[in-house]
């Protein structure tokens, strides 16, 4: 149909001529309330933005002599962070004669890694940088049952 064709059957039916894809060859057009369709583009522009969601890096800091149940406290505030769907970055800050014995910090991030194995995944080995060894947990991908 021509474009003056299309124009007069949407004047004879008080309607307006929307292009939909205006890169399309032929390009593609609808008759349509402009409003309306101005309306509804902008409701799902809305529904998609509410749908979004930033991930954010949750940081969990630990000293490399951490008692028992410090060390489970501070277990049970990742796993709340992974449950939320924010990933983690777990740090041991080592001070004075502790940088010594890096080892010690190492281990305990590993053992952190192990103990959180069911709900996160251990993105990167532990890394020292200056003072401090870290590693980053995000949250492991649900698993999908329906198929």
């Amino acid at each position: 149909m021509s474009s003056q064709e299309a124009l007069r059957l949407a004047e004879e039916r008080n309607l307006d001529l929307v292009k939909i894809s205006p890169n399309a060859v032929p390009p593609v057009c609808k008759l349509m309330d402009y409003g309306k369709y101005r309306f509804e583009q902008t409701k799902r522009e809305k529904e998609a933005r509410k749908n979004q969601r930033v991930v954010e890096i949750k940081e969990i800091r630990m000293s490399p002599s951490i008692d028992v149940n410090d060390f489970n406290v501070k277990l049970r505030n990742a796993q709340k962070f992974l449950a939320d769907g924010n990933r983690c970055k777990i740090t041991v800050r080592f001070r004075g004669r502790e940088m010594a014995h890096t080892n010690i910090g190492q281990d305990l991030l590993l053992k952190f890694a192990e103990s959180c194995g069911e709900t996160a995944v251990m993105d990167k080995s532990p890394k020292l940088e200056g003072r401090h060894m870290s590693i980053f947990l995000s949250p492991k991908p649900a698993k999908d049952t329906k198929k």
